[in-house]
């Protein structure tokens, strides 16, 4: 595929999706939160359902994943804090027979500084008795059921989930049944440099998923899809994905920036093999779409995306500053006047849900610095919402 391609619902591009693994062993998808990146992670679990014939074949992490806790604050004695799983989940099956724990506290102590107890519950499935997880509690320098943050409660299922996958890579019995993994946005509540070592962790998993062999030696690969909102990790993800190592076969992969141009449900895809910072220009091209007075309409909130887009122009440049952006206009005046006019206007406390429009003259002020930036960096910006798209239907 080439390009830009339009699919008309998410039954399309799961299509798409499912077709590129046939030949390849992973798939990256860069995309805006709102874009529906969970509900096509769900969609392409459903579907591996429908075509084997209603067994599910898919282990995902995504805000389902997440879901399966439920915070317990013990209100009656204020004492038993910690969360409560949902053990009827198949994604919880491997803790009957598998010593979880030591690989998720392996994990878990690459991002985080505290201790954690599984307590199990022997439970009747189908005819059969099973011990499975029934509650979590937390410590922390021997201080017991401590409350941890919302970012830690989803930093530790992110470590069990990688202990999973640790298991599925290892062909175990209770995760057999998976042969593919979707994994959304994983790093919501990660710094930067968590985010990294996220990152890292993940392209190791997915090296091994790539070039998992059967017991006769065969190729017997788990087909893999990430998306993700976070463009740091994305990038981080693309450079370990691409690099060769040593005594490795290569993965094959796409790279995809995923954008959802309206409301209507169309979704489009666009490959960005050699541009894993294509996000970025996609950003400019919605900001162009935006600063255009026939067809868009700017927002407050604009100007902390240009800002941010300035600032990661600058950092690429090597540069702590977007004054080195603003060199663009040759009047002192006027670079004095942007600089000022961002530093304010990018940071006010604007709603993106109930958006305030930018008032005449900053809106003259926004499209200025705007096409001054673009035409000072030269920036090739695609035509991500314009009318040279591909109708696909596949």
């Amino acid at each position: 595929m080439s390009g830009l391609r339009t699919y008309q619902s998410l039954r399309t591009l799961v299509t798409r999706l499912r077709d590129d693994l046939n030949n390849k062993e992973l798939v990256l998808l860069y995309a805006y939160n709102r874009t529906g990146k969970t509900r096509l992670s769900m969609e392409f679990k459903d579907r591996g359902k429908r075509n084997n014939g209603g067994k599910p074949n898919t282990l995902y992490f995504n805000a389902y994943t997440e879901d399966l806790f439920t915070w317990e604050n013990d209100l009656e004695n204020d004492s038993v804090r910690g969360m409560k799983v949902n053990y009827l989940s198949k994604f919880f099956d491997g803790f009957t027979n598998l010593g979880l724990e030591p690989t998720i506290n392996e994990y878990l102590n690459r991002y985080a500084d505290f201790d954690f107890d599984f307590e199990y519950k022997e439970i009747q499935q189908q005819g059969e008795s099973f011990s499975k997880p029934d509650f979590v509690s937390f410590s922390k320098e021997g201080r017991d059921n401590i409350k941890i943050s919302r970012g830690e409660e989803n930093v530790f299922i992110w470590c069990l989930f990688l202990a999973i996958c640790e298991r599925v890579l290892d062909d175990h019995e209770s995760y057999r049944w998976v042969k593919y993994l979707y994994i959304d946005d994983p790093i919501s509540s990660l710094d930067d440099n968590n985010a990294i070592a996220v990152a890292c962790d993940l392209a190791k998993i997915l090296r091994r998923a790539a070039n998992r062999k059967d017991e006769s030696d065969a190729p017997d690969p788990i087909k893999v899809v990430v998306s993700s909102h976070h463009s740091l990790f994305f990038n981080v993800m693309c450079n370990e994905i691409g690099r060769s190592k040593e005594g490795e076969p290569a993965v094959r992969h796409k790279r995809y920036f995923l954008h959802r141009p309206n409301s209507e449900g169309k979704y489009t895809l666009r490959a960005t093999e050699d541009t894993p910072f294509f996000h970025h220009v996609a950003t400019l091209a919605e900001l162009q779409k935006a600063a255009d007075s026939n067809i868009g309409i700017l927002y407050t909130f604009h100007f902390n995306a240009l800002r941010s887009i300035m600032e990661k122009t600058a950092a690429f440049f090597g540069h702590s500053d977007i004054s080195f952006c603003l060199k663009a206009l040759d009047d002192d005046e006027n670079r004095a006047l942007f600089n000022r006019a961002l530093n304010l206007l990018s940071h006010g406390k604007y709603a993106i849900h109930e958006p305030t429009p930018m008032g005449e003259d900053n809106q003259n002020l926004f499209r200025l610095i705007l096409n001054n930036f673009i035409a000072r960096f030269q920036f090739d910006l695609p035509e991500i919402l314009g009318e040279s798209t591909t109708e696909t239907t596949a």
